[in-house]
């Protein structure tokens, strides 16, 4: 090798070793939000005890912790009541009683909240009490209620995919990141081979000589029959993909937001208030349907709230107006499966723990409910396909356990006809 070529390649080789270092510096700095996030503290068993009995008690209906809603903010509510925990524990148990006897403190809160009386607890130990009051004051701190509606579009979702999405952005900008890398580097390549063949032009062959002055003529490229017929068939099979889609589409209500009689807005009750879906639709774990709630659940906080957040007075008029005639609510249906499908509620909720928002979508972010799955057939069969079964400990699934390690609803009957048509 003579001494053009080797200062040539050195060079190169230079130039290739700086690429490579800024390559992976760019890795490191995008991946590392990926792989360097702080583990999470190691939660007091009490608090974890505390927070599933505030919920499975119906604590959270009426409460929250750092704001008032039907009753006040629960933090700091045992120094409110002196640190005594008995009285706090006989409070809970049965609010009554102890109204009735007198008790300062019981009573005014009693008088403060428009004498609305709390529902006894008498299953609840004293130790579940002290748990909930561990929860209740270890708590995170809840975030500020943002302004209504500001930058969020008309039934955003708000919650599902953030941390996903960030994820995803920082994955695609590494690719595209080291794509561009690989681009660079092909056009200093092919730079530095022209250049290097230039300086030797006048021992270069008449053929040779053709790669320094090529030179890409774009209106013959695009007149070719080549990239006209790419284009003819990208727009055939765009075309044909849209007629399909569009077929597919037929019958299937997805998105449907219809106008209520009533401005019901499941964001600020199961969003902002945390009211749970059990509270208002009853039968979901217990009954085929889960059942539109009747206008007596809705009195049960609306006798004394008589004026929304949101709607102010008119929205709740409406439904007292309907109370006072004894008149049923004639609330528009929005999912609505065609009667050759059954549909068991208790079935996948109960029995599966389907969460709600699985097949309703982010429906604590929903002024007005739409329809957020499509609810095929096809819809069905991929979520019978793809959700496990935990049947362990379950002697009933032992001999299916045997033969397979992971069972999904497909391997216990998910996909017989009869399941669902019948």
């Amino acid at each position: 090798m003579d001494k053009t070529n080797l200062n040539m390649s050195q060079n190169i080789s230079s130039s290739c070793f700086s690429r490579f270092l800024f390559a992976f510096f760019l890795s490191v700095l995008f991946l590392n939000p990926l792989f360097g996030q702080n583990s999470p503290a190691t939660p007091d068993p009490l608090a974890v005890k505390g927070e599933a009995l505030f919920k499975e008690s119906g604590c959270n209906t009426c409460h929250a912790i750092d704001k008032k809603v039907v009753g006040p903010a629960l933090r700091g509510v045992t120094k409110r009541w002196g640190n005594n925990q008995a009285d706090i524990t006989s409070f809970i148990k049965n609010s009554a009683k102890v109204i009735a006897s007198g008790h300062p403190y019981a009573n005014k809160v009693y008088n403060e909240y428009g004498k609305l009386q709390m529902p006894a607890h008498e299953f609840l130990t004293g130790d579940d009490v002290k748990a909930i009051l561990t929860y209740i004051e270890t708590a995170p701190k809840e975030a500020a209620e943002p302004a209504a509606n500001a930058g969020a579009p008309a039934g955003g979702t708000g919650t599902t995919g953030g941390q996903d999405s960030g994820n995803s952005n920082l994955v695609l900008t590494l690719v595209i990141v080291v794509l561009l890398l690989v681009l660079i580097s092909l056009i200093l390549v092919l730079v530095f081979v022209r250049r290097y063949l230039k300086d030797k032009e006048a021992t270069l062959l008449e053929d040779e000589k053709e790669l320094i002055h090529q030179r890409v003529e774009f209106g013959t490229f695009f007149k070719s029959k080549g990239f006209i017929g790419l284009v003819v068939f990208i727009f055939v099979c765009v075309a044909v993909r849209s007629c399909w889609v569009g077929a597919l589409s037929i019958g299937v209500e997805q998105n449907y937001e219809p106008k209520q009689p009533i401005p019901f807005s499941h964001k600020l009750h199961a969003g902002q208030y945390k009211i749970d879906c059990n509270y208002c639709h009853t039968g979901v774990t217990k009954s085929a349907k889960a059942n539109i709630p009747s206008i007596n659940i809705c009195m049960n906080c609306h006798s004394q709230i008589q004026e929304g957040p949101k709607f102010g007075k008119e929205g709740i008029k409406v439904l007292l107006d309907h109370y006072k005639e004894n008149r049923p609510i004639e609330w528009v249906r929005v999912h609505n499966l065609p009667d050759f499908a059954y549909f068991n509620h208790s079935q996948h909720v109960k029995v599966g723990g389907v969460e709600c928002q699985t097949c309703h979508g982010p429906i604590d972010t929903m002024d007005v409910v739409r329809q957020h799955s499509p609810l095929t057939m096809g819809w069905c069969i991929n979520c019978h396909r793809e959700t496990k079964v935990n049947g362990k400990d379950n002697a009933y699934y032992d001999k299916l356990y045997a033969k397979h390690k992971e069972m999904t609803v497909e391997n216990i009957g998910g996909l017989e006809c009869s399941k669902c048509h019948y």
